[in-house]
């Protein structure tokens, strides 16, 4: 059974890079433009009864930015799907908004894509 990411970022070109690294390692991608189509598309999965192995989220969003989100998210179902930030932000007092948010771990662009697998292979390895 492949395990399913969620990816939300507004940049299409970042979102392509992502699946490109994910897909080929045997992982599903969803996509989502910013926060509030990422809850949309959890709302989606949850009808379905699916739930994301991960979430990769960026912070700098139109619409609702990746704080809110990952915010709102731990209000769902799916408060215990890791999220992974993973955003042009390097400022520790964001990473510990981040965190205190929910997210369980923070990648800076641009990312290595052995780095961006060894992370979800990291936080999906525990899942069945």
């Amino acid at each position: 059974m492949s395990k399913l990411i969620l990816i939300v970022d507004d940049s299409a070109t970042l979102r392509m890079s992502v699946e490109m690294t994910l897909k080929p390692a045997g992982y599903e991608v969803a996509q989502a433009i910013n926060g509030r189509e990422g809850l949309e598309a959890l709302n989606k999965l949850a009808a379905k009864a699916q739930t994301p192995a991960m979430i990769i989220s960026d912070v700098n969003m139109p619409v609702m930015d990746g704080i809110t989100f990952i915010r709102e998210v731990k209000k769902t179902a799916f408060k215990y799907v890791p999220i992974l930030v993973l955003t042009t932000e390097r400022e520790d007092s964001k990473k510990l908004e981040g965190k205190s948010a929910g997210a369980a771990g923070w990648l800076v662009k641009p990312f290595k894509p052995e780095t961006l697998l060894t992370v979800v292979r990291k936080f999906t390895r525990t899942l069945s």
